[in-house]
């Protein structure tokens, strides 16, 4: 029984050197000094202000990806104890103290220093020699361009990461496939693969172009297991599901798992909030939920109301009104009715309020029991601070003549009747009866005389109108566009009849109960929405650059500037091989395109498994530099030239390939000369 101890135990193992000397000096060379300089380098003043949310737990909204990435960079600053108190207001700028600067750059660096072994395992599972994979990893290792992005807190270095991640992922899931499909090295592969991805796409939207690669690549082969006539249909039913789960349901749960922790660990009510809709910001702590909460959630007859443009553009902002009125004549010499400015401002303000009142009655409060407001119903909207009518009528509108003016009628004698019925709709219903709820429901007011639409033209009012948006009756709808549809913000039941009690019933706070919550996929719907409309600002930038002067690295970024010293940053990649890259693809084009013609005519130049090693060396490295590069001529943003270094990395790893191809087979062709070269394969003769 104890026979065992009598012997001892041995365990072997198997290390590549190579392997471990490639990484350690991709660790040295990404570590080494990581906290120089001690000052804030380029784009990290605009990451930095993330992770200062992430400690706060502030909401924030960054159009440039998914939160995956700066999860990440937060991380850091966690494991270092960052309390998120820094201002981060500009490049240059001295951290001081209680920032941990080697931590917030720690997870980027160690993303860039493992790219390097990951690079020479892709080529040797690319069935290429060790010395070729040993000169894509070194390639990977000095390219200058690739240390100086991934020693700062930046993400490219996290997105080249889990891009090669997913590649070689893949290869070894392709090659467990020939010898154990279905083992748990099979299965491991598979899974990663699919994380890999999810998580590309999470740091940034532009890892979405190397999960669809992978996804083409993986459709190719699945369609030849389909075509494999020794495998029976339950096993390539099986071969299909399983890698739709894989590469297609796990990355979307991850994806939505990102959206989960993000959305959890930020509750708090931040600068961003303006540019959510009003039930998201409600769902915040702080901010509007402070003034929201416990509003009634039914609006009545009576009750007061603040009305929010759910479109959002160009900016946020509320149904308003004021005592100006609009000028008798324009200065374009159009006349106008000279009735009460109505125009949408994006500020808060006791002119915002408006009352609901029933058009059969003379009563603005709410009645007891409350008789709530249906989808169908007429209304009245009154300014609550001028009891004046919402009305419009067949006037030119000053900054859209094509669409009605809208204004607060004020009665001056004349043959211009008021036109104040309004008909509510509300979009987002689940019946015809539906109760208009404040924040929840999404309406539109139609106007009964002329059938326009209440609508946000975006156009900015002249002087006369103080700069605020323009609010037209719009004729010719076309479906439900957000610019016509408004929501319920703020609301109370109104309980003063008389105008002055009325007045200071409006200045004063709302009533507080409890809080109503969005669900998780209402908020994540609407900030992944949020995310993809919202526009930056797309301006010139100093070193901003286009894609073709990426190629030929006609262009570099100055990213830090010593304010004493002579000392610099700069982004800058490696003439030699940033060149050599773009030769080496260019000679795989033309080998390819060669290799293509002469076996469409029966020539087989390459024994079939070189064909298809140079196949999918070619698909996986050439298609990664082309889907991380041509997309982006398509693209109406500021570029820099940090967004080629995803392309780069796929164009290092197709030099060496292309390197040693030409050495075994071209090169090797030659020296034996004409005489020695293969015969061609004899095919049946044609006539």
């Amino acid at each position: 029984m104890w026979g065992f101890l009598k012997r001892p135990v041995v365990v072997t193992a198997n290390i590549n050197l190579h392997l471990v000397a490639l990484t350690g000096m991709g660790l040295l060379s990404r570590l080494w000094q990581l906290t120089y300089p001690r000052a804030v380098v380029f784009d990290e003043v605009y990451y930095g202000q993330y992770i200062s949310f992430y400690m706060k737990r502030i909401f924030f909204l960054d159009d440039s990806g998914p939160p995956f990435g700066h999860m990440v960079l937060a991380l850091g600053g966690y494991l270092g104890g960052f309390d998120g108190n820094f201002l981060w207001n500009r490049i240059g700028a001295e951290y001081s103290s209680n920032v941990p600067v080697w931590s917030l750059r720690l997870l980027p660096a160690l993303a860039g220093a493992l790219s390097v072994p990951m690079a020479y395992q892709i080529v040797l599972e690319l069935h290429f020699s060790h010395c070729a994979a040993v000169g894509a990893a070194l390639l990977m290792l000095i390219e200058n361009a690739l240390i100086t992005q991934s020693r700062l807190m930046l993400l490219e270095a996290v997105l080249i990461f889990f891009n090669l991640l997913a590649v070689l992922s893949y290869l070894k899931f392709f090659n467990c496939q020939k010898q154990s499909p279905f083992s748990l090295s099979w299965w491991f592969w598979l899974t990663l693969t699919g994380v890999a991805c999810s998580c590309a796409v999470g740091v940034k939207y532009m890892g979405v172009f190397t999960y669809m690669l992978m996804l083409v690549v993986a459709a190719v082969h699945a369609w030849h297991l389909i075509g494999d006539q020794t495998l029976s249909n339950v096993r390539v039913f099986c071969h299909l599901l399983a890698r739709a789960v894989a590469l297609l349901v796990i990355p979307a749960v991850l994806y939505l798992l990102f959206f989960y922790i993000h959305l959890t660990v930020l509750f708090r009510s931040g600068p961003h909030d303006q540019i959510m809709s009003s039930a998201f910001q409600a769902s915040l702590e702080g901010g509007l939920a402070r003034i929201t909460q416990g509003q009634p959630l039914e609006v009545a007859f009576g009750s007061q109301v603040t009305l929010r443009s759910v479109f959002g553009k160009p900016v946020p902002c509320w149904l308003h009104s004021h005592q100006n009125t609009y000028p008798m004549i324009y200065e374009n010499g159009r006349g106008s009715s000279h009735q009460q400015q109505v125009t949408c401002y994006p500020f808060k303000d006791v002119n915002n309020w408006w009352i609901v009142k029933d058009p059969r009655r003379h009563q603005l409060v709410v009645s007891s029991p409350p008789r709530p407001v249906r989808h169908g119903d007429m209304v009245q909207l009154v300014h609550g601070m001028t009891a004046r009518s919402l009305n419009t009528h067949d006037v030119a509108a000053p900054m859209s003549p094509h669409s009605q003016e809208v204004s607060c009628y004020i009665d001056y004698n004349i043959s211009m009747p008021a036109q104040n019925l309004w008909r509510l709709e509300i979009v987002n219903r689940r019946s015809d009866t539906e109760v208009w709820k404040t924040i929840l429901s999404e309406v539109r007011f139609v106007h009964v005389n002329t059938s326009a639409v209440l609508k946000l033209s975006g156009a900015h009012l002249p002087d006369w109108g103080f700069r605020q948006l323009e609010i037209v009756g719009e004729k010719l709808s076309r479906g439900y566009h957000d610019s016509t549809v408004w929501n319920v913000e703020e609301h109370r039941y109104g309980t003063s009849q008389e105008q002055r009690e009325r007045e200071w019933e409006l200045n004063s706070p709302v009533q507080v109960d409890a809080s109503r919550n969005l669900s998780f996929m209402a908020r994540f719907s609407e900030l992944q929405w949020r995310m993809l409309v919202l526009r930056s600002d797309d301006s010139e930038h100093k070193y901003s650059s286009s894609p073709l002067e990426w190629v030929t690295l006609d262009t570099n970024i100055a990213y830090w500037l010593h304010p004493r010293t002579s000392a610099q940053i700069h982004l800058l990649g490696n003439i030699v091989i940033w060149v050599s890259g773009s030769l080496a693809l260019a000679i795989y084009m033309l080998l390819f395109l060669w290799y293509l013609l002469r076996r469409r005519r029966n020539v087989h130049d390459l024994p079939q498994d070189a064909w298809l090693c140079w196949v999918l060396a070619g698909s996986l490295c050439g298609g990664g530099w082309a889907v991380n590069y041509l997309p982006f001529f398509l693209m109406e943003k500021t570029l820099f030239l940090y967004h080629y270094l995803p392309a780069l990395t796929f164009q290092i790893l197709l030099l060496p390939v292309v390197l040693q191809h030409i050495s075994d087979h071209l090169c090797r062709r030659f020296r034996r000369g004409p005489d020695e070269a293969p015969q061609e394969p004899r095919g049946r003769s044609r006539g």
